[in-house]
């Protein structure tokens, strides 16, 4: 798989949602910069950003065994952090229940809890600010795109979104996500594979967002014995770009506490 790999120090593991790529989350990269020594390292899942994937790659536990053998030969037996963002929430979830203690501390975005669309509980989709002069100036694909995941509309807020999410939007190879869609649960909940995760974690999630919600979120947290719990309003599914400065602020906190973790 195709990865990008910062900084030196502690590892992190950072793992994008579903017709991304790592670009999503590379502005969070001055984060992990001002808050100590850490090597980041991120990944493009399979079938998206530059990540090809044959027809091997033909549900969720394909991608996530990927990652896995990724992670393997990456960091061999050295302790690793890890982050998942929507999808690779789900993945990063996986990570924990495969390697134990290996796995340093958790970070989770607006993770997927609830595999089935169905079954989520969700909000109502809300716009809490609109700015068609913003809207009508963009290319009518951006705009759609833009439009289905912005809860407050604005040229800041569109940049963030420009640059992040759009590049894997448009790149994604549509037949391997089709093939990933069609098993998209893993097989076995990760939280079924272990008592309780000890380690350092963060559950963050969006307070409109309408595509994972939050309660499910909410209610994952009595898995992780050690975890904080943020649901930030004004945020919608991509909750690091609505709210950077309220993501990069418990980041920080998250990752000392990893760090203090990482001496025991």
């Amino acid at each position: 798989m195709h990865s990008v790999d910062y900084g030196a120090g502690t590892p992190i593991l950072l793992i994008h949602g579903f017709c991304v790529d790592h670009r999503l989350l590379l502005g969070l990269d001055p984060v992990f910069d001002a808050h100590g020594q850490w090597r980041r390292v991120y990944v493009d899942l399979p079938g998206m950003g530059q990540s090809a994937a044959g027809p091997e790659i033909d549900s969720a536990d394909a991608v996530a065994e990927a990652v896995v053998s990724f992670a393997r030969k990456t960091f061999g037996a050295e302790r690793f952090a890890v982050l998942g963002n929507s999808f690779g929430g789900m993945i990063a979830r996986h990570l924990v229940a495969e390697f134990g203690e290996q796995v340093l501390g958790l970070a989770l975005l607006c993770p997927v809890v609830v595999a089935d669309h169905g079954s989520r509980t969700l909000p109502a989709k809300i716009v809490l600010q609109t700015d068609p002069i913003l809207l009508a100036a963009l290319e009518p694909a951006d705009a759609a795109d833009y439009e289905t995941m912005a809860v407050v509309q604005s040229p800041g807020n569109w940049f963030r979104f420009r640059d992040a999410a759009l590049p894997g939007l448009r790149t994604y190879d549509q037949e391997a996500v089709e093939r990933i869609s069609s098993n998209y649960a893993l097989r076995v909940e990760p939280e079924a594979r272990f008592a309780g995760f000890q380690g350092p974690t963060l559950i963050l999630s969006g307070r409109q967002d309408h595509v994972v919600g939050y309660q499910d979120q909410v209610a994952l947290a009595g898995s992780y014995t050690q975890a904080t719990v943020a649901v930030l309003d004004r945020a919608g599914h991509n909750a690091h770009l609505d709210q950077p400065e309220l993501t990069a602020a418990l980041l920080g906190e998250w990752m000392e506490r990893v760090e203090a973790w990482k001496g025991r």
